[in-house]
């Protein structure tokens, strides 16, 4: 369960979609309908090639840990030691995230550990796009 205090997200027009999906647990990206390449965060156009050409599609929830760095300060909402992540999504983006159901040690977090999303309800209205240990 989070902590009181994390900052909410706002969703927008443009990534109501993403957030939608995430109540229902699925992990929605975007695609350029040009290239078919996958994008992260959510934006109206391809980051590729300025196209509106671009389709919303369900991604796996898969990812492996890219990088991360152990956060030991106090943050509202977060209790130290936890880990800043961010991890690469099987269909190809990078996005921000933390790690849970894992000890926040560098033993633990281990480069390229495979990971599924693990979407945790914040309140009614926000799920947010946390990833687990695939095992």
């Amino acid at each position: 369960m989070l902590e009181p205090g994390r900052a909410k997200p706002k969703p927008t027009p443009e990534t109501k979609h993403f957030w939608d999906g995430l109540k229902e647990g699925k992990l929605l990206l975007q695609r350029c309908g040009d290239t078919g390449k996958a994008y992260f965060p959510p934006r109206p156009f391809s980051p590729y090639t300025g196209t509106r050409n671009v389709t919303v599609f369900e991604a796996s929830g898969k990812a492996k840990l890219h990088s991360y760095v152990i956060h030991h300060r106090p943050v509202p909402g977060f209790t130290p030691p936890y880990a800043i992540a961010v991890v690469e999504l099987a269909e190809g983006p990078r996005m921000m995230t933390n790690i849970t159901h894992c000890p926040q040690t560098p033993e633990a977090l281990v480069l390229d550990m495979d990971l599924v999303l693990d979407a945790t309800k914040m309140d009614d209205d926000i799920t947010l796009p946390l990833f687990k240990p695939a095992s």
